[in-house]
């Protein structure tokens, strides 16, 4: 699997040089290569690449940033996707001061179809907090769907990648006509952000967020996509009042029964495959939010719980048999250790039963 680091190949770089030079005729394309892949190039992670690219492109653009901003805006419509997360960074590091805050505003609208700049935006809502959020109101009035989903990324307390906006980690209240404006978005684009941006919010004031989904639920089918994916890390928390809101009710008529592993014994690269009946005895149809926990074990030696969603659906009256799967093959985020590990499974929230089985290593 190719990481994203490695998307800068010399080839890129190149290409990017011979773009710009088309608009700037005395861009020196090797000095530009020379100066991305100088000493300490290997050891560089994907952002420290884009920072190092960035800097290049400082040294051989024009000196003076809007004339340099010129030259890449012409060149922007053939630098497309996350490996050209460079152009917006070249204002991120170019573009900050209070003689270029307007330009910059600009320029991260015009680059942010082509890639991105949701990071770009982020040390410009640090420095010049109502300014630049005043700014992102405005974006969500745009035609374009990148610019409208831009106000909404870019102001994510914990965007991914980007850096923490621990004034709105702190109060999200400024973010919140932004999300507002954007709850009915046409685009599903820019409705996946709103959502992320709410689940953002939830991991610190998961009150206001159940208070706001309680307020729009039910107004628009957007919107109420918008809400349920906003609260899937309340719902994954078993939060009782999110899953009321999506009709997940406490069932004392409903249990699990014959919970069943196919085997005692697991191996790292191997399926655990286990099945289990949901025995539903109300009489009718019942909403029903299952997922399984695992209890992976740790180096500690204790276990540490991280949960999956298994259905989400009706089921009617009687015996349902439900069987699946859990991988145990190795993968970059999460490291297997040897020893007893548990499985539970949840019904809306509620623990309702548990098997335990070993991992070898």
């Amino acid at each position: 699997m190719e990481l994203f680091k490695d998307k800068y190949t010399p080839a890129l770089i190149e290409r990017t040089g011979k773009l710009l030079q088309q608009f700037h005729p005395t861009l020196d394309t090797h000095h530009f290569q020379e100066l991305v892949f100088a000493e300490g190039w290997d050891t560089l992670e994907f952002k420290a690449r884009i920072r190092r690219i960035t800097l290049s492109l400082t040294e051989v653009l024009p000196d003076r940033y809007e004339d340099a901003l010129q030259v890449i805006e012409q060149a922007a419509p053939d630098m497309r996707g996350v490996e050209y997360l460079f152009v917006p960074d070249y204002i991120e590091v170019n573009g900050l001061e209070p003689e270029h805050y307007e330009l910059s505003m600009k320029y991260l609208t015009v680059f942010t179809p082509y890639s991105s700049s949701e990071f770009a935006v982020c040390p410009f809502i640090e420095r010049y907090p109502t300014e630049t959020m005043k700014h992102l109101m405005e974006w969500t009035g745009s035609p374009n769907e990148h610019i409208r989903r831009l106000a909404s990324e870019g102001s994510r307390p914990r965007l991914p990648w980007g850096s923490k906006l621990r004034s709105l980690i702190s109060d999200p209240s400024p973010a919140l006509p932004i999300l507002h404006a954007l709850k009915q978005d046409e685009s599903l684009y820019v409705r996946k952000s709103v959502a992320n941006h709410l689940n953002d919010i939830s991991k610190d004031h998961p009150d206001l967020v159940l208070d706001l989904a309680s307020t729009w639920y039910g107004q628009h089918e957007h919107t109420d996509w918008i809400v349920r994916h906003a609260c899937r890390s309340l719902l994954k928390q078993g939060h009782v009042q999110a899953l009321r809101l999506f009709g997940y009710h406490e069932q004392d008529a409903i249990h699990i029964e014959h919970l069943t592993l196919a085997q005692e014994t697991v191996a790292i690269g191997e399926e655990l495959h286990f099945s289990f009946d949901v025995v539903n005895e109300s009489g009718e149809a019942q909403m029903l939010r299952i997922e399984y926990e695992m209890g992976y074990m740790k180096a500690n030696g204790k276990q540490a719980p991280k949960r999956f969603k298994c259905s989400d659906k009706v089921y009617p009256p009687g015996r349902t048999r439900v069987t699946t799967k859990q991988s145990f093959k190795v993968i970059t985020t999460r490291k297997y250790y040897a020893g007893l590990h548990t499985l539970t499974i949840i019904v809306n929230g509620a623990e309702t039963a548990a098997a335990s089985f070993v991992v070898e290593v």
